[in-house]
C-alpha cells in the first residue's frame, strides 16, 4: 500500500467544489455515470480497431444503494485503470491558485457542467460524500487498484482483489446528505440527468411477465422472472437518422419526454449537422394558446446524450423558446457566463441553424398541404409572430407562409392579401389601409360595417399583434393597419368623395355644445360626422394610435413611455344625418335632451363592453321605465 499527497495547489479543494462548483449537489451522481458511459464507449472504440484484446459484450453501468453501510455504488464494465493511471488521473488535479480558480469560474460554475469539462467529474463525489473509494480493474494485465480518500488531500493506494475488469465507485454518504440513500431520489436524478446515456444503467431489477405459449389453457396465469431495471433509453429519437424514423416514432419519443402532456404535438423538426459544429436533436411545435408564461416543460439541452439543462436562452433563439424537444451539441460552451454565451461565434451559428431550419420546415408545410397549415394556424402562430417580430432572418423567410386570417375565416398570405384589397382599401393619398379586428364578438358592428363596403377585415388577436403591425409597417412600403373600430366606417379609408351633412354649421356647433355639456367624461370626446342616414347615430371608436401604444407598452416594449398608466380614451362618433341626432337637437326640454343623450351614449357603450357597475345597473332601470 502506498500512500501520497494529491498534488493540488489549493490547499484544500474539497471545501471550494462543495461551496462554489454547484449550488446543487445532485449534479455528483451524473458527473459520476458519465465518466463511466465515457469508460464503457472507450473500451467499445478500442475493441473496434483491434487495440483492445478483450470481449466487449453488452456491458451495463449499475447504481446501487447500501443502507446499512450508508453508501451509494456506480459500477461500470469499461476500461477499467492500473494503479499508475490513477496516480495520473485522480491524483494530479492542478490548479493555479484558489482566488483565481474562483474568480474564474464562480460566475459560470452554477448548473454549468464545470466539472465534467475541466476534469474534475470524479471530484464532484466529495459534495455528498465523507469517504470516496475506487475499485478498479484495466482491460489489460495489470493487478486492480483500491483507492481511498476522506476528503483531505491524503489518500491511500494499494492492491485489490477485483476480478473483473471495469470500475467501482463507492461513495459513503455524509450525515447531512442521507437524501442520497433514498431509492426515490436517486430514481429521480437517474430519470433526470441519464434518461437518455448511451449505455444502458441497471438501478435494481422488476418483474417481467413470461409471455404464454400459444397452447395455453385460458385460464392460465403468466409466470414472472426478474430481470434488471434499466432505467435509459440508450438509442433515443434524435441520435438516429430522420429515414429511419417514422411519424409514430416521433411521437412516441415525445410523451417519452414529456410523459404528462397528453396532446400529440403538431409536427417536428429534426436537427442534425456534423459542419461547421454538431448538433443533433428534435423540436416540437406544441399547441399553444394566447397565454405567454412561461411553460413548464422546455426544450432539454444535452451534451452527448447527458442532460445538462432545460434552460437554452441564448442558444435557441428567443421566439423558438416556446417549443419542446431536445437539443444535443457537444460545441455549446457550458462553461461561460450567459453574456458570453450570446457572443460566442459557434453558438450564434447554431441558433441561425436552428432558425433557418424551422423555418425551411414551416415553407415546407405549407407548400405541402396549405389547408393542414391553415388548420394548424392558431396554435403555431404565436411562435411565427414572435419570431417575425425578433428574428429579421426569420421575417424575410416567413413572408412566404405566415398567414393573415380573416373574419370570414379565409386565410391570405401577405402578398395574397395586397393583391386581393388593393383596388378597394386604397386611400385617397395612395396608402393601402388594412382593416382588421381583434375580437370579432365585441367588434361585431365595426367588422359588418366594413364587410358592407367590401373591404376584407383581418382577425389578429394574439397578445403580441401591436408589435407586429409596427413591425409590418415599418417594413412594407406605404400601409397601414387600422382596427375596424378606430373610426366610423367612411373615415377608416378616407377616399375622395364626402358625404354631405343635413346639419348647418351652426346646427352642428350647438350640437357639440349640447352634447359636451351632457357628456362629462373627460376619457371621452365628441366628434361630429357626416354619414349614411342609417348608420349608427352613436359609436364609439378607439383611435388606432393611442390604443396600440398603450397595447405595446402592457405587452413590453415598444411605445411610448409611461402610455401604458394612462386611462383609455374614446371617441363620440355622431352621425349628424340620423334621425335621432336631429330629434336630440331640435328638443326642447332639457331634461329629454339629456335622456336621448345619456340613452344613446350607453347603447354605444353596451356595444363596445364598455358599460359596467352602476352605469350598467342605472342603464338597465332607466331603459325598463322607459317600456312601460
Amino acid at each position: 500500500m502506498s500512500t501520497g499527497k494529491i498534488n493540488v495547489s489549493v490547499e484544500n479543494i474539497f471545501p471550494l467544489i462543495k461551496k462554489f462548483l454547484y449550488s446543487d449537489h445532485e449534479i455528483f451522481l451524473r458527473e459520476l455515470i458519465s465518466n463511466a458511459t465515457d469508460a464503457t464507449l472507450k473500451l467499445k472504440h478500442l475493441t473496434n480497431i483491434g487495440e483492445a484484446a478483450v470481449e466487449y459484450g453488452n456491458p451495463v453501468i449499475e447504481v446501487k444503494i447500501n443502507k446499512d453501510d450508508k453508501t451509494l455504488h456506480v459500477i461500470d464494465q469499461g476500461i477499467g485503470m492500473t494503479a499508475e493511471e490513477v496516480e495520473k488521473y485522480i491524483n494530479e488535479v492542478a490548479f493555479s491558485g484558489a482566488e483565481e480558480f474562483l474568480d474564474k469560474y464562480k460566475d459560470s460554475a452554477k448548473d454549468s457542467g464545470i466539472i465534467g469539462h475541466f476534469g474534475l467529474g470524479f471530484y464532484s463525489a466529495f459534495m455528498v460524500a465523507s469517504k470516496v473509494e475506487i475499485i478498479t480493474k484495466s482491460y489489460k494485465d495489470a493487478p486492480a487498484a483500491h483507492w481511498i480518500c476522506d476528503g483531505s488531500p491524503e489518500f491511500e493506494l494499494s492492491e485489490a482483489d477485483k476480478t473483473e475488469r471495469g470500475t467501482e465507485i463507492i461513495l459513503h454518504i455524509s450525515d447531512d446528505e442521507q437524501e442520497f440513500l433514498e431509492e426515490g431520489r436517486i430514481r429521480e436524478l437517474l430519470v433526470k440527468y441519464n434518461k437518455f446515456m448511451p449505455v444502458p444503467i441497471k438501478f435494481g431489477t422488476k418483474e417481467e411477465e413470461i409471455p404464454l405459449p400459444e397452447d395455453a389453457a385460458e385460464d392460465a396465469k403468466p409466470e414472472t422472472r426478474t430481470v434488471d431495471n434499466i432505467i435509459n433509453n440508450p438509442n433515443p429519437a434524435w441520435t438516429k437518422q430522420p429515414a429511419d424514423l417514422e411519424d409514430e416514432d416521433y411521437n412516441t419519443f415525445y410523451r417519452e419526454l414529456y410523459p404528462m402532456q397528453f396532446e400529440e404535438p403538431l409536427f417536428h423538426i429534426h436537427l442534425n449537422v456534423d459542419y461547421p459544429f454538431n448538433l443533433t436533436g428534435i423540436l416540437y411545435f406544441p399547441k399553444l394558446t394566447n397565454d405567454l408564461s412561461i411553460q413548464k416543460d422546455k426544450i432539454q439541452l444535452y451534451q452527448n446524450q447527458v442532460f445538462v439543462t432545460d434552460n437554452v436562452e441564448g442558444i435557441v433563439p428567443e421566439f423558438l423558446t416556446m417549443l419542446r424537444g431536445v437539443i444535443d451539441s457537444p460545441d455549446i460552451p457550458l462553461n461561460v457566463s450567459r453574456s458570453y454565451l450570446q457572443a460566442d461565434g459557434a453558438v450564434k451559428k447554431i441558433s441561425s441553424y436552428i432558425t433557418r431550419k424551422v423555418a425551411d420546415k414551416l415553407k415546407s408545410l405549407f407548400n405541402e398541404d396549405r389547408a393542414d397549415f391553415e388548420k394548424k394556424w392558431n396554435d403555431i402562430k404565436m411562435v411565427i409572430e414572435y419570431g417575425m417580430l425578433t428574428e429579421d432572418k426569420f421575417f424575410e423567410k416567413a413572408d412566404k407562409f405566415a398567414l393573415y386570417p380573416t373574419t370570414d375565416g379565409k386565410f391570405f398570405t401577405y402578398e395574397e392579401l395586397v393583391e386581393k384589397i388593393k383596388e378597394n382599401q386604397t386611400d385617397k393619398d395612395n396608402k393601402l389601409i388594412i382593416l382588421y379586428a381583434s375580437n370579432p364578438e365585441a367588434q361585431h358592428q365595426y367588422i359588418e360595417a366594413a364587410k358592407s363596403k367590401g373591404y376584407e377585415v383581418l382577425l389578429l388577436d394574439s397578445p403580441i399583434v401591436s408589435h407586429l403591425l409596427q413591425k409590418l409597417e415599418t417594413s412594407k412600403d406605404n400601409i397601414s393597419f387600422v382596427r375596424v373600430d378606430a373610426d366610423n366606417v367612411d373615415s377608416l379609408i378616407k377616399k375622395d368623395e364626402e358625404q354631405i351633412s343635413k346639419l348647418s354649421d351652426e346646427e352642428k356647433e350647438t350640437l357639440k355644445k349640447t352634447l359636451e355639456e351632457t357628456i362629462s367624461d373627460s376619457n371621452y370626446t365628441v366628434k361630429l360626422e357626416a354619414m349614411d342616414s342609417s348608420a349608427a347615430p352613436f359609436m364609439i371608436t378607439q383611435p388606432e394610435f393611442m390604443r396600440r401604444m398603450k397595447e405595446m407598452q402592457q405587452t413590453g416594449g415598444g411605445g411610448m413611455f409611461g402610455m401604458g398608466n394612462m386611462p383609455d380614451m374614446y371617441n363620440i362618433v355622431v352621425n349628424v344625418n340620423h334621425e335621432l341626432v336631429n330629434e336630440i337637437l331640435n328638443t326642447k326640454t332639457k331634461k329629454k335632451q339629456e335622456r336621448l343623450i345619456n340613452q344613446s351614449l350607453d347603447l354605444a357603450k353596451l356595444s363596445q363592453g364598455l358599460l359596467r357597475g352602476e352605469a350598467l345597473t342605472n342603464f338597465v332601470k332607466r331603459s325598463y321605465e322607459m317600456i312601460k
